[in-house]
């Protein structure tokens, strides 16, 4: 990039010290973005990171005006401690409200207009309940000319920053930074119509990838509206975990019923989001039934397991929440090292490959409960009842589930959940057929990160999978799981664990 040059008194022409630093300064505040909010190699923006950052500004904001407001116009403050207290309250119940008027997502935060209005709304709304409440019983610490001026700059700011924000994901949006990478599942005709809708939409936020389709004669010619073939349905998946899609369009007829359900069964397993193209369709369903991108009709017919924002909230609730596990945790888990360190030779801490998020392989951290020599690292072999394989403590530690606790730290590396389902070791086994052999679809329990416990654990499908019905219960209760998902859930999960574990059935 060429920088602007400025003739110095002796003729010699020399970069501007000015726009020198003003570049140095905009590359410096560009690699911290990307350190912040990137998500791959490829520079994509990461969309939790960007909506907790929103969140968090909003909540600053509150917190900011707040405090200006009570030390400008309170003639007799009121303690810090009442001050602090009510900013954070403030802050935190604007922030839920907004998010249940749906502020906190991608599309919204594109539109600040809209937004404006809804931060009109819910700001006023939260003021006039929690502060006009205050004052009916009296513990109200300030007066209504602070709490008014708390408003309406609170209100300022916060729009301002929305469209200074609409702004940047729009420039986001153009640099290819902050797009859903779609792909056009099915060819012909067909795939061919809506990609030629949704180009004359002008959606920048859609980024067609390509096209899959399982048809190499005239029906489907290696290039589809400018747009290459890249395979076959088979491939897929494959292609899914290597490359990242956010968003899928089937565009196979709904009357070609075998073959859609051969793709269906394919994506399923998929953290994506599937869409089915009503665009050539003769069946006329209610119009609510419908969802569009752009102006192209869409059956939903799959969301991601977690939203954005969902993203968010379980990964603060790992962060938080395991972090304070871990604290607690420590004492015991010293005491099981040192047990360990007295009964056999041998390392304290044991690590296993399994299937993580995506069916990506991750390294999973125990406490090692076996022999040395008869570790058996691809659990290729069931563990069973007084298995000789197993140490006098490893068969404690496993029977209470202590053997576990060290996966705290793939907690708190981002690798697994604190609830999810559980890890499954590469050559694990139902009787002696691998897991994915036994249940149809098994590999759609990987659409979350798995979980150091799980719903399928506190219902008494843990340990030992000798039959194929013990398998196909866990993944049942894994799949109910994944779609009831919420942070109650998790957190009765969490509290539910202990008592699950002083049964100890299953588990040896």
């Amino acid at each position: 990039m060429a920088i602007a040059t400025h003739e110095t008194p002796n003729g010699d022409a020399r970069p501007s010290f000015w726009r020198k630093a003003s570049h140095r300064l905009s590359g410096t505040a560009t690699r911290l973005f990307d350190r912040i909010f990137c998500s791959d190699e490829r520079r994509n923006v990461s969309r939790p990171k960007l909506l907790f950052a929103t969140s968090t500004t909003d909540a600053a904001i509150l917190i900011a005006t707040g405090v200006v407001a009570f030390v400008a116009l309170e003639p007799t403050p009121a303690s810090t401690l009442a001050i602090a207290a009510w900013t954070v309250v403030i802050a935190l119940v604007t922030t839920l409200e907004l998010r249940r008027n749906w502020s906190y997502s991608v599309h919204a935060l594109r539109e600040p207009a809209r937004q404006a209005r809804k931060i009109l709304r819910s700001v006023i709304v939260v003021f006039c309940v929690t502060v006009g409440a205050a004052h009916l019983l009296k513990i109200a610490p300030f007066s209504p000319r602070t709490g008014a001026a708390w408003l309406v700059s609170a209100i300022f700011l916060m729009t301002a920053f929305r469209f200074l924000l609409a702004r940047g994901l729009a420039h986001l949006t153009e640099a290819g930074r902050l797009v859903r990478r779609t792909v056009i599942v099915g060819g012909g005709p067909d795939a061919e119509a809506v990609i030629s809708a949704l180009e004359r939409d002008n959606l920048k936020e859609i980024s067609i990838v390509g096209v899959f389709d399982d048809r190499f004669d005239d029906r489907s010619a290696d290039s589809i509206a400018g747009y290459p073939k890249l395979g076959t349905f088979d491939q897929l998946p494959a292609f899914f975990r290597n490359t990242g899609i956010d968003l899928m369009i089937v565009t196979v007829p709904m009357s070609a019923e075998a073959r859609l359900m051969q793709i269906l069964k394919q994506l399923f397993t998929l953290p994506v989001d599937i869409r089915i193209s009503a665009l050539s369709s003769k069946l006329r369903l209610a119009s609510g039934t419908y969802s569009h991108i752009g102006r192209v009709p869409m059956l939903a017919l799959m969301d991601r397991p977690l939203t954005d924002w969902d993203r968010v909230i379980k990964n603060i609730e790992d962060r938080v929440v395991g972090t304070a596990l871990f604290v607690l945790a420590a004492p015991v888990m010293a005491l099981v090292a040192l047990a360990i360190r007295l009964d056999s030779k041998g390392p304290i801490l044991f690590k296993q490959r399994r299937y993580g998020f995506n069916n990506e392989l991750i390294e999973v951290y125990k406490f090692r409960s076996m022999y040395v020599d008869k570790t058996d690292a691809s659990a290729s072999k069931l563990v069973t009842r007084d298995d000789p394989r197993v140490t006098p403590v490893g068969r404690f530690i496993r029977k209470t589930s202590l053997d576990e606790l060290p996966q705290l730290f793939n907690v708190l590396k981002g690798e697994m959940s604190l609830v999810g389902p559980r890890p499954h070791a590469t050559e694990a086994k139902a009787s002696a057929d691998l897991y994915q052999t036994v249940v149809d679809g098994y590999c759609a329990r990987h659409r979350v990160k798995p979980g150091v416990t799980g719903w399928a654990q506190i219902n008494g499908w843990r340990g030992e999978t000798d039959t194929h019905e013990k398998i196909q219960r866990r993944v049942e209760a894994d799949l109910h799981y994944i779609d009831n998902w919420s942070l109650m859930l998790d957190l009765y999960i969490i509290a539910a664990t202990p008592f699950a574990l002083l049964t100890g059935k299953n588990a040896y």
